[in-house]
């Protein structure tokens, strides 16, 4: 049987790595996007391409009371497409950037990265595990800052501390339905996510090169294929981890 994966974000960046990376081994994709309509529909495009399928909607991962409505959609959707109740895989990828130092956050910037980063993965992974598949699987996105600091990032690293302490709870408690659940840390990653600050500020780049043992800032081909392996059947016996994917930032 096909493995459906839902993947949060996906219209760009890691999300539409690991969403193309999915359907390269193989799987169906169904996708979520905030307000990038078009790019979603090239990530479609892009997936069928390959000959797998996979549809786009909208969602707010940060608007709790969006979850309901998109869990029936998503409920009709897999009938339609593929005559299922159930998808196998969640990857709760969606995200911004909104960086400042303590000093200076607000409570709206600390409020939308709580409701987005951790608020919104809590509440709609808990909508939509009637429709995940007993055996499935479910990766969470956290960050190398949780595990070493730089200024300007507490808020969301603090947030990103939440999801690896959540994701552990969720292992525990949905381990007797055989649902497997992990977090991937990507350390510096050259993308447009907070505003390309990695990839377009220079002396950030090499700052965070300079810390990586491999001697770069990663881009998102190192990641979206590492979620697709660890989705697959050869890491089956994976749970309750922490995976750091940064190159070796900071050893």
């Amino acid at each position: 049987m096909t493995r459906i994966t839902v993947v949060t974000g996906a219209s760009r960046g890691l999300g539409r790595n690991t969403a193309l990376s999915i359907a390269r081994q193989g799987g169906d994709v169904i996708i979520t996007y905030q307000s990038r309509a078009q790019d979603a529909q090239a990530v479609v495009a892009e997936i069928e391409a390959m000959g797998r399928k996979a549809v786009a909607f909208q969602l707010d991962s940060g608007a709790v009371a969006a979850f309901a409505p998109f869990a029936e959609q998503l409920r009709k959707a897999l009938q339609q497409h593929w005559g299922r109740n159930s998808f196998d895989h969640l990857v709760n990828n969606a995200g911004h950037g909104d960086y400042a130092l303590i000093a200076d956050t607000t409570e709206a910037q600390f409020d939308r990265l709580v409701e987005v980063h951790f608020k919104g993965v809590y509440f709609l992974t808990q909508a939509l595990l009637p429709l995940i598949a007993d055996g499935g699987r479910i990766v969470n996105l956290s960050s190398g800052l949780t595990r070493v600091s730089y200024p300007g990032y507490a808020a969301y690293a603090a947030a990103k501390g939440a999801i690896e302490v959540l994701s552990v709870y969720m292992a525990k408690e949905l381990g007797q339905r055989g649902i497997a659940v992990n977090t991937v840390a990507p350390g510096a990653i050259e993308t447009d996510f907070g505003g390309g600050a990695v990839r377009d500020n220079p002396e950030l780049n090499q700052s965070f090169a300079a810390m990586t043992a491999l001697g770069r800032v990663g881009v998102p081909d190192d990641i979206g294929p590492m979620i697709a392996s660890l989705l697959s059947p050869d890491n089956r016996w994976i749970n309750a981890q922490r995976i750091e994917v940064s190159g070796g930032q900071r050893i």
